[in-house]
């Protein structure tokens, strides 16, 4: 398989991420924040996150991570395609069910609202699961130990550091109808965690 494969499929995912997200980001700048939790832990994880997204693009573009390279296969590949494009829809998902309420950071906007229905019904960090099924996508997709996985480890810091200063700030925001809502919303996989 040719290496053109992988590199169209992840460059047209990104983009793709790229053109999902901007619409929102700018529609959600409008309305003016109430609450912010940007602090310096937040800041870090932020670039980490951003560095995660970008060390594909610069293993397409140079040869700085040559030396983890591996052959690619069929099945891996084709599997990775498909988790990309899984991820991509319940990413656009997920913004359409937050609207205005959305933020990059630990950010609540003005008149914020705690929504519990669409892709948030099944679990309370959707756009979460969204990233880390992109981000295996990724990793199956990208025949790099370094370029395939950087995604996944990056966003797995980020949710590991930041789920918990989110939920607090949502359960101080919502209070007892946040308690109720995560008692019958599971984390992260529905049913399960």
């Amino acid at each position: 398989m040719p290496l053109a494969y992988p590199v169209a499929a992840v460059l047209a995912a990104s983009v793709a991420m790229v053109a999902i997200r901007a619409p929102h980001g700018h529609r959600s700048l409008k309305v003016k924040v109430a609450t912010s939790r940007k602090g310096r832990t937040e800041k870090i994880l932020l670039t980490i996150a951003w560095a995660g997204f970008f060390v594909p693009i610069l293993w397409m573009i140079t040869p700085l991570f040559k030396f983890a390279d591996y052959p690619l296969h069929p099945a891996p590949f084709w599997t990775g395609v498909a988790c990309l494009v899984a991820g991509l829809w319940m990413f656009h998902r997920t913004h359409r069910d937050l609207g205005t309420n959305w933020s990059i950071t630990l950010e609540l906007r003005e008149n914020h609202r705690l929504i519990t229905t669409g892709s948030y019904r099944l679990v309370r960090h959707p756009m979460y699961l969204s990233l880390f099924v992109y981000g295996i996508g990724q990793a199956l997709a990208l025949p790099n130990w370094v370029a395939g996985p950087s995604y996944l480890a990056a966003l797995g810091l980020l949710f590991a550091f930041r789920v918990l200063p989110e939920e607090r700030m949502m359960r101080e925001q919502f209070s007892a109808e946040y308690d109720a809502y995560a008692s019958r919303t599971k984390r992260l996989v529905p049913g399960v965690w």
